[in-house]
């Protein structure tokens, strides 16, 4: 697998520790900031997850519209940037955008939209291959329009081999047996999101890895490893209207996963995972978070990001996850400098702890230099979702909030560090995360 060449250099140089404790924020959502001088820079970034957080199932959090009004001025332009960084990767950008917009009454461009496949735009290498996608929506189109040119689909796939999906008996193949169309091996697996026919997507993707790709041919474990498989989207539990979190794709991982293994006593290996918690994926929402800071007019650098979500296992985890890379990276360039003005250099840093491959992203590069990322990125929780008041006590000492939780839900590439599981803030809901921050920078909310 490719690394992030220069994600890994700084996330090695990592003190285990991380960084400050939590804090909580007591704030009031009738506080008002108007009056408030501007004293702060334009300097910030805003980063929201949608489900848990904007929208619950088909219905906007009443709180999420309050804000957005203050997040934008008397024409409608954002006052700062912001982007929405979902999970959720069944539809195209532009699609989530204009669902947004209309939902929260405010304009959403497609550019301030990263959905959870969003950036296999950067695997070049795997574009011009023969791919199996796996999902529900418009597979073939979101594939096609992240650069993939060769696509095949489970019902595709289903259609040319009819004997491999009989777990239904009614679409078991009637009278004579059907012949085979020869399709071109595939050469990778892409997993878009959890499908609707869990048992049909999970018996051909394992027909798939066990025959090199032409599952017209015998299962073989002989050849490992299996042929790339990339994954989008790691959530095992995701908010709707249900009062209870429901099944995401990271549980369809789990059974593929233990189903490979089961069947060849060899671990399942991806060539990527992306999507939160993944580092890839802030990097890839910062860089739209810079775009947005020029359109904007802005002449100053994006300093800090503040990431709002409901879930700890995927969106608090994610933005501590790549604020522990950019603070690395503040250190690289501050030893960097002073090795080269013939300081000395910190002993301590080779005995930072290593990054799995999945938390580096497995891309070969970050968009932008080193030079251009932020300070920090905060990591705020709302209570509205996922992560909520009416399943668990808000303590009054958030260091207390998360790391109590034993299970750990994330996913099997990724080490369980509590500590990355902890809010730099908590809240109840998005719009007292926008009267927080905004208070932190100084700005006045009308």
């Amino acid at each position: 697998m490719q690394r992030i060449r220069a994600l890994k250099t700084g996330w090695q140089l990592l003190k285990s520790s991380c960084e400050g404790a939590a804090k909580q924020v007591n704030t009031s959502a009738s506080r008002d900031y108007c009056n408030l001088p501007h004293q702060g820079s334009n300097s910030f970034g805003l980063l929201f997850d949608i489900d848990g957080v904007l929208l619950r199932g088909g219905a906007p959090i009443p709180a999420a519209k309050q804000c957005f009004r203050n997040l934008v001025d008397r024409n409608g332009k954002y006052r700062v940037p912001v982007v929405f960084v979902t999970n959720a990767g069944n539809c195209m950008r532009q699609t989530k955008a204009e669902h947004l917009s209309h939902l929260l009454e405010v304009e959403v461009s497609s550019d301030q939209v990263v959905l959870s496949h969003s950036p296999l735009r950067m695997f070049t290498q795997f574009h011009k291959m023969c791919v199996l996608v796996s999902g529900q929506g418009p597979v073939v189109e979101v594939a096609h329009n992240l650069g993939f040119q060769d696509v095949v689909t489970i019902d595709m796939l289903r259609e040319a081999y009819p004997l491999l999906d009989v777990v239904d008996h009614n679409r078991r193949p009637k009278g004579s047996i059907p012949p085979t169309k020869g399709l071109r091996p595939i050469d990778a697996v892409i997993l878009f999101g959890e499908p609707i026919r869990w048992e049909t997507n999970l018996q051909v993707i394992i027909d798939v890895l066990l025959t090199n790709g032409s599952p017209d041919n015998d299962w073989s474990s002989v050849q490992y490893p299996h042929i790339p498989v990339l994954a989008c989207n790691m959530d095992l539990l995701w908010m709707a209207e249900a009062k209870n979190p429901r099944f995401g794709h990271g549980m369809f991982l789990v059974c593929l996963e233990n189903l490979y293994k089961k069947v060849t006593g060899h671990e399942l290996k991806y060539e990527a995972l992306i999507g939160k918690p993944s580092g890839m994926t802030y990097n890839y929402a910062e860089l739209l978070i810079r775009q947005q800071a020029q359109r904007l007019g802005w002449t100053t650098p994006v300093k800090r990001l503040y990431a709002v979500g409901d879930n700890p296992m995927a969106d608090i985890y994610g933005a501590n996850l790549y604020n522990r890379y950019l603070q690395a990276s503040q250190h690289t360039r501050a030893q960097m400098q002073a090795k080269s003005a013939g300081g000395s250099v910190d002993p301590l840093v080779d005995e930072a702890p290593k990054m799995t491959a999945a938390e580096l992203g497995g891309a070969s590069s970050v968009y932008g230099t080193q030079e251009d990322l932020p300070e920090g990125c905060s990591s705020i929780l709302v209570c509205t979702g996922v992560y909520s008041r009416d399943q668990q006590e808000l303590p009054s000492d958030p260091t207390h909030a998360i790391v109590e939780q034993r299970i750990f839900h994330g996913h099997r590439d990724f080490h369980f560090n509590p500590s990355l599981t902890q809010p730099s803030f908590m809240v109840q809901d998005v719009k007292e995360a926008v009267e927080l921050i905004f208070q932190q920078e100084g700005w006045p909310l009308g």
